[in-house]
Parts: structure tokens; C-alpha cells; sequence
């Protein structure tokens, strides 16, 4: 059996406050992340799901407990990580490939070596033919594909996702879930995926961690046995409405919901 690609022990963090008193994020989270897995965290709103990520990261350091990436601990920023965030931050000075190769030129790494990678990746994520396009000439959705291809150019050995289609509107975001599922399904890469979305995160999951209030802790991990490629259809089975209704049973068991819909959000 294949070693997990991440493996956290007994994580916890914990924010000092400017009156001096400090606030507990994450309490003693234990999780193990597979190689190839596509794994979806929901939560309510500042339950630690960011901050997890960012521990992950090398962005954030741990307070307690312990992280480590195949093996070996993550004690700061590391080359083998992709990082996916809401905003596809492009630089709007640089063409579509120039985008997509930043890592490459961030870390100094032979251009000439990615160069035939991000075309692939481009070609991918359905962008052949926009590579010298700049950021203005691209939809949300478009910017959120050069996004990823940036974030896999290296190679990492997982790609951290923090709601990346949350800024979205309705429809792209399901096209985008179909594209999400289908670059992964092509490419195989670990990835961890954060969203506010019960149905996103059950369409997209392998498995499903549903994350309590602050402090955050693990409530439970859901596994999701759907066989792939999944269609939008998959969402009005029964398989599909048991899963998302006992998420929502437990968030609401640990008083996850709040004013105006799930999480403080419309319902997704």
C-alpha cells in the first residue's frame, strides 16, 4: 500500500490576540492525505480550514503536534507544494505562459526544462491557443485554469486548493468542478480541497472532512464510493442527497449554521 503523501498528528494552532490572550484555531487534528487523493474539507467560517492549509503550505507554522510531507517535516516554504487560492492572482504584465511558468522563474529553475510542461498543462486545461493572451482577456474561470497549470508546472506533490471557485458564478463553478475532476482523473495529483460548498465538496471528494467550529477539530471523514467521472446528473441520486444531508446534520449538530444559509453563506 502506497505511504500517505501528508501525515499530521495531534495538530493544533493557536493565535496570540493583541490584548496578550491567545485563541486555540486548530485542536489536535489527525489526518492522513493519500497519494492521488482528492480529499474535500468543509467547515463553517473560521474553523481553521485556511489554516490548516497554510500549515500545509509551509506559510503558517504549527503550535503543537506535528506535519510531515512523505516523510519528512514541513517546517517552512517548500518547492514540492502547489498552491490554488480564490483570487488566481495573475500578474497582468505577463502573458498567459509567462504566468503559468512563474514558478519556474521564481525558483530559478531551467526555463527551458517547464517550458514543454506548461504547454502541456495549458493544452490540459483546455488553454491551447491563449498562451500569449494576457489576464485582461481572460473570463474568471479562464484565470483560475492558468492558476492551477501554475501551481502543477513543478510538479508538486500535492496542490492545495482554498476555495478556488468561490468567486465564481454558479454555472462556471459547476464547469469548473467538471474540469477540476477531469485534470485530476488525467493527472492524478494529490490534492486537498477546500470549500464552503456541501455539494461541491461531495462531488468532488473522494472523501469528505467535516470540521467543527473554533477550535477546529475533525467531526468526521465521509468516504465517497460515486464512481468516477461523476456528471452534474449524480447530484439528484439518493446516493448523492444521504451524503449531503448527513454533512449538513452534522455541521448543525455542532452549530455550524448561522444567519442567511449555510455557514453565513446562500446555500450551495
Amino acid at each position: 500500500m502506497a505511504k500517505p503523501v501528508i501525515v499530521c498528528r495531534s495538530l493544533s494552532k493557536i493565535y496570540d490576540t493583541l490584548e496578550g490572550g491567545a485563541v486555540r484555531a486548530l485542536d489536535r487534528i489527525d489526518l492522513e492525505i493519500q497519494e492521488g487523493e482528492l480529499l474535500a474539507v468543509v467547515g463553517p467560517s473560521g474553523c481553521g480550514k485556511s489554516t490548516i492549509l497554510k500549515i500545509f503550505a509551509g506559510l503558517l507554522t504549527k503550535s503543537e503536534g506535528e506535519v510531515r510531507l512523505r516523510g519528512t517535516p514541513i517546517n517552512g516554504p517548500r518547492r514540492d507544494i502547489g498552491v490554488v487560492f480564490q483570487d488566481a492572482v495573475m500578474l497582468p504584465w505577463r502573458t498567459v505562459l509567462d504566468n503559468a511558468l512563474l514558478p519556474a522563474d521564481a525558483q530559478d529553475l531551467d526555463r527551458a526544462v517547464y517550458l514543454p510542461r506548461a504547454l502541456s498543462l495549458l493544452k490540459l486545461v483546455g488553454l491551447k491557443g491563449f498562451e500569449g493572451k494576457y489576464p485582461f482577456e481572460l473570463s474568471g474561470g479562464m484565470q483560475q485554469r492558468v492558476a492551477i497549470t501554475r501551481a502543477l508546472v513543478h510538479d508538486p506533490a500535492i496542490l492545495l486548493m482554498d476555495e478556488p471557485f468561490g468567486a465564481l458564478d454558479a454555472m462556471t463553478r459547476e464547469q469548473m468542478n467538471l474540469e477540476l475532476q477531469r485534470i485530476w482523473l488525467e493527472s492524478r495529483k494529490t490534492v486537498f480541497f477546500i470549500t464552503h460548498s456541501i455539494p461541491e465538496a461531495v462531488f468532488l471528494g473522494d472523501r469528505v472532512v467535516v470540521m467543527t467550529p473554533r477550535p477546529g477539530r475533525i467531526a468526521e471523514v465521509i468516504e465517497v464510493k460515486t464512481p468516477r467521472p461523476r456528471s452534474l446528473e449524480m447530484m439528484t441520486t439518493p446516493e448523492f442527497g444521504r451524503l449531503t444531508l448527513h454533512i449538513r446534520g452534522l455541521l448543525k449538530a455542532e452549530g455550524a449554521f448561522g444567519q442567511g444559509g449555510e455557514y453565513g453563506y446562500p446555500l450551495l
